[in-house]
């Protein structure tokens, strides 16, 4: 049963047990919307600033005006969106239909204050109520978040921002536009080249170039599933094997020295607490470590949830791959690339240095494939070729 009072807007108490709850239609469609824009490749104040063009009620607002009590006073503006309501829906699993309990909590019965609890350490239930969102896009959504989409002078941004990397030192490569409004001169640099050119060579690819390329790697990739969906599905199968072994143990001892760590850092902070409370440490050594503990916990339980994710993937290669083919099988003869289906497919994108040794310049990239990884188009040929 949910603990929390305050139903996630989207949601209503269901009159005969309060403590179920059902889709508020209107509300949810935004929520929705919300989760489709971040799929885009929008921000959360770009969001924001959409919902307050399109007047959109807030949640608090929208409660009010159904008459639904909320702990929050009358907005002013009750079209008035803010980043900080768009990040709290985007970040919120009770949308995937979970119940989570225990979000918060104390350090000890001396240390009252409430803190972010990690979310291994939360009691998260699934399918308890009715899915606003699907698992695979809320998931994907927590990938584009801890993305920095860098937006230009221009005002301008690329559907691929986040997602391309430097081949040669992996890097994340910064996208440019021209100041002249010629869409066909945007480009993507190496971060690192910009800063230092002795340390990376030039890895630089036009926008349009590098559509075209990866809207042909995916129209291959689904026409080839579409064709050979068997010999894909071995061929895969085969190579995630030979990945997974040496990456879930490396995953696994990386995890256990993570968790150590931070049930050290809890022994700690208890006692400094008492250490400051007796006197033996002062408030300014205290509030000095306690922030350095806190920094570092916070990092390594963040580090724990990738972790035990990635763990997780590769356990569940073989469901990986279902999962990848049903999604590409809905992209069979496309044309054209748009960004939600970009984030629904593409996990990374890697950029090689041109070669110019032919006289002729050639570029190569590399495609990783949310849930699968690299997929080896010489491999996949081969049965082509049969």
């Amino acid at each position: 049963m949910p603990l929390t009072v305050n139903v996630p807007y989207g949601y209503v108490k269901d009159p005969e047990n309060p403590r179920r709850w059902l889709i508020d239609p209107e509300a949810a469609q935004v929520v929705r919307h919300i989760f489709q824009m971040c799929m885009e490749g929008q921000g959360p104040q770009q969001i924001a600033n959409q919902l307050r063009a399109d007047k959109v009620l807030t949640p608090t607002a929208y409660k009010k005006q159904q008459g639904r009590s909320t702990p929050n006073p009358t907005p002013e503006n009750p079209y008035g969106w803010q980043d900080s309501s768009v990040v709290k829906i985007l970040e919120r699993r009770e949308y995937t239909g979970c119940t989570v309990n225990f979000k918060t909590y104390t350090n000890s019965i001396w240390d009252k204050k409430k803190r972010e609890n990690s979310v291994e350490n939360q009691a998260i239930f699934p399918d308890t109520h009715e899915r606003i969102i699907g698992d695979d896009v809320f998931e994907t959504v927590q990938v584009i978040r801890q993305q920095r989409h860098r937006m230009t002078r221009t005002g301008r941004s690329s559907i691929f921002s986040g997602l391309v990397y430097c081949a040669g030192c992996g890097s994340k490569m910064q996208y440019v536009s021209s100041n002249n409004g010629d869409f066909s001169q945007d480009f993507f640099d190496c971060s690192l080249h910009k800063k230092s050119r002795e340390k990376c060579g030039g890895h630089f690819i036009r926008v349009k170039i590098l559509e075209r390329m990866v809207l042909k790697h995916i129209q291959l990739v689904t026409d080839y599933i579409l064709r050979y969906e068997a010999h894909f599905r071995m061929v895969m199968e085969q190579q995630m094997k030979l990945e997974s072994a040496e990456k879930i143990l490396a995953s696994r001892k990386k995890l256990s020295r993570d968790e150590k760590r931070i049930a050290e850092l809890k022994r700690l902070f208890i006692k400094i607490y008492e250490d400051n409370a007796s006197g033996r440490l002062s408030d300014e050594r205290f509030d000095m470590l306690s922030q350095s503990y806190e920094a570092e916990q916070k990092q390594l339980e963040a580090e724990v949830v990738t972790l035990r994710q990635e763990i997780e993937v590769q356990a569940r290669q073989s469901e990986n791959i279902e999962k990848f083919i049903q999604t590409a099988q809905k992209y069979v003869s496309i044309e054209t690339l748009d960004p939600y289906t970009l984030r629904e497919l593409v996990q990374a994108i890697y950029v090689e240095a041109p070669d110019k040794s032919s006289g002729k310049r050639r570029q190569d990239i590399h495609i990783k494939y949310d849930g699968l990884g690299f997929i080896p188009p010489d491999e996949l040929m081969k049965e082509e070729t049969a």
